[in-house]
């Protein structure tokens, strides 16, 4: 019987994937540079500080990586503070498991206070009990740590639990420590769908076929 649910954030609760392809292009339109093309896929795999650097020295910006870095966090934290959106389905699949006693958690990559503003803006932060970030952690979600923390936190068991992914690697990670998985498509995230779909217990397309099909899982 599931008990418990950990929710990733980006890409499963919140329509904020498209921010982190593009934010190299807004920042760089904000200060009147033109991004070439495919500048998402360059920055894609650096750290937010070998992205500003990469960014300084290609467009020969005279701000200091630190200066690029700040301008960078403000459009971040602009985005979640008063422009994402939940997305479709998420606070009815959140009353879902409210009206069942299943409680909810949230594991997350980005910063808490982006995290917290924007659930709280779009009415569903109440629901959740308590929130993890891997920067608290101190590791990605390559380690189970922060999965761990969240089902210790409910006091379950990692069978009892179940994961709400987008990202084919977090999927595993949870997959291999125990959890039961259920991937979540994002039209901005993971390329490898069929990775995510095999690594999943239920693999949707929207939230709102977890209702529907939750009978599927919790067997």
């Amino acid at each position: 019987m599931i008990k418990g649910i950990i929710f990733d954030i980006d890409g499963v609760i919140l329509d904020s994937m498209g921010i982190w392809n593009d934010l190299g292009a807004r920042y760089l339109l904000s200060i009147g540079k033109e991004p070439e093309e495919g500048l998402n896929t360059v920055l894609f795999s650096m750290s937010m500080e070998q992205g500003a650097e990469y960014l300084k020295k290609h467009y020969k910006i005279r701000k200091s990586t630190a200066a690029i870095l700040e301008g960078i966090r403000q459009m971040l934290e602009s985005f979640y503070f008063d422009e994402v959106l939940a997305k479709p389905g998420a606070k009815e699949l959140m009353e879902f498991f409210k009206s069942r006693g299943i409680r909810m958690t949230v594991a997350t990559s980005s910063p808490r206070m982006h995290v917290e503003k924007a659930l709280s803006r779009n009415g569903i932060y109440s629901y959740i009990e308590a929130l993890y970030t891997t920067s608290e952690i101190g590791v990605s979600k390559h380690s189970p740590d922060i999965f761990y923390k969240a089902a210790e936190y409910m006091t379950f068991d990692a069978n009892e639990v179940v994961v709400f992914e987008d990202s084919l690697y977090a999927l595993e990670t949870a997959k291999k420590a125990g959890f039961k998985t259920v991937g979540v498509y994002d039209k901005e995230g993971e390329t490898d769908q069929d990775g995510v779909k095999t690594t999943s217990d239920l693999y949707v397309l929207g939230l709102d076929e977890v209702i529907t099909r939750w009978e599927e899982l919790d067997k």
